[in-house]
């Protein structure tokens, strides 16, 4: 899963949030130096990328995109998720996808000195484009599938899987609604399990 699914699996607990966005940049055991709800954030990011990966329904998704884009195509597949819980977000919040994306930026903002450097140079980027919000259009995704493939130095074309994303666009939703319900049921237990509960 990308960056909207880790936010918003992180519940509402703001410090937890900005761990599981940011862990990608942690390695190892560097978690251990942050704050308990930073580190429960990280573990709980981890978790649900162990989930991801291993699941059969994300990685018949995921197999679709292997031949042309390879080592990438998990990477293209966690944007895709992110497309269709973007696009159907009033299923999974009643908070507007908007203020939720507003909101977010601002709680890194205000928490800037403790965001990883790789975070703080990325912010900018993802705040003026407003990726949250972008995520839900197949307009937003050619943009950010473009920035990906930019930062990958072009090695696959990455914004061409918006093909693959119109070819299988009923597959690859019922598919996500399918896998996402079990990973939010994965992770609240995860988040007992964190929380001592």
């Amino acid at each position: 899963m990308n960056y909207l699914a880790h936010v918003y699996l992180s519940g509402n607990q703001h410090l937890l949030k900005i761990g599981n966005f940011m862990a990608d940049s942690i390695k190892g055991n560097d978690y251990e130096k942050f704050d308990t709800e930073i580190k429960k954030g990280i573990l709980l990011h981890r978790h649900i990328d162990s989930f991801t990966d291993s699941h059969p329904i994300y990685r018949k998704s995921k197999h679709r995109l292997h031949a042309k884009y390879g080592h990438y195509s998990g990477v293209i597949m966690d944007i895709l998720y992110d497309h269709f819980l973007a696009k159907n977000w009033s299923n999974y919040s009643d908070e507007k996808l908007e203020n939720y994306a507003d909101n977010f930026y601002k709680l890194l903002e205000e928490n800037k000195s403790i965001l990883t450097d790789r975070i703080i140079s990325m912010m900018p980027y993802m705040i003026a484009r407003n990726w949250f919000v972008s995520y839900a259009t197949i307009s937003g995704m050619k943009m950010i599938l473009f920035q990906m493939d930019y930062k990958t130095k072009h090695r696959v074309n990455m914004q061409e899987a918006i093909v693959e994303l119109q070819d299988f666009y009923v597959e690859f939703e019922s598919e996500f609604f399918l896998f996402f319900e079990e990973l939010i049921l994965s992770c609240q237990y995860k988040l007992k399990e964190l929380n001592g509960v």
